[in-house]
């Protein structure tokens, strides 16, 4: 099957963790996938395991943050393929936990920028591929059990998440023909999940590769 006759997928946070599952797994199933992260050099190497394994994938590294990117790649993938069928939104940032009093308006900003304003972005801009998709396309947003169920000092991030998922479930209300789909894989061995509790015994946690079957499930 030639790469315009597979089904197309973008994944943001394609570099590693839960992202980089994602993408490998979508591609064994047939997904043509387009891996999106800053570090291009991981995203590579995300790019050599699935071309390994007999896939296919092609490299879009840039930041989130960037609102003119999104809109060039949005605009480069309806020249080249004209639809998408599976957005995948998984990029996140975690940033210092702490009191509500002791954030930063800096950090505030750029967890809301790429946790919410960016995902805003991308449904915005990918909304006429999406639609353009021959069978029901599929978006999964990954979310965190903070968002329903709020924590002391996770607050920016938290209100991100709560802000994502209303986003989504208006989204959802909007495209009635999408799988509109929101995601919580709960305690997993991340890299930020390192970052938010350093003292923990990976071992114990679900893996990278479990999170990403389950939200690969979702869209079936």
């Amino acid at each position: 099957m030639s790469v315009d006759d597979k089904p197309l997928a973008l994944v943001t946070g394609a570099s590693r963790g839960i992202g980089a599952q994602v993408a490998r797994q979508l591609a064994a199933k047939g997904y043509h996938v387009i891996l999106t992260a800053r570090t291009e050099g991981a995203l590579e190497e995300v790019e050599d395991a699935i071309h390994q394994a007999g896939g296919t994938a092609t490299l879009a590294p840039f930041d989130l943050a960037d609102a003119e990117a999104i809109s060039r790649l949005a605009g480069a993938i309806h020249q080249r393929w004209g639809r998408l069928d599976a957005l995948v939104l998984n990029a996140a940032v975690l940033g210092d936990l702490g009191p509500i009093a002791h954030v930063s308006d800096k950090q505030f900003a750029e967890i809301f920028t790429i946790n919410v304003a960016a995902n805003y972005r991308l449904l915005k801009a990918f909304d006429p591929l999406l639609r353009a998709a021959e069978s029901e396309p599929a978006i999964v947003g990954v979310t965190s059990s903070v968002a329903q169920a709020p924590r002391a000092y996770w607050g920016p991030y938290a209100a991100s998440k709560a802000a994502l998922e209303n986003l989504l479930n208006t989204y959802a209300e909007e495209h009635k023909r999408a799988k509109v789909e929101i995601y919580n894989p709960g305690g997993t061995a991340t890299k930020m999940r390192e970052s938010a509790f350093p003292g923990e015994d990976p071992s114990t946690l679900k893996s990278a590769e479990t999170a990403a079957s389950e939200l690969i499930a979702l869209i079936g």
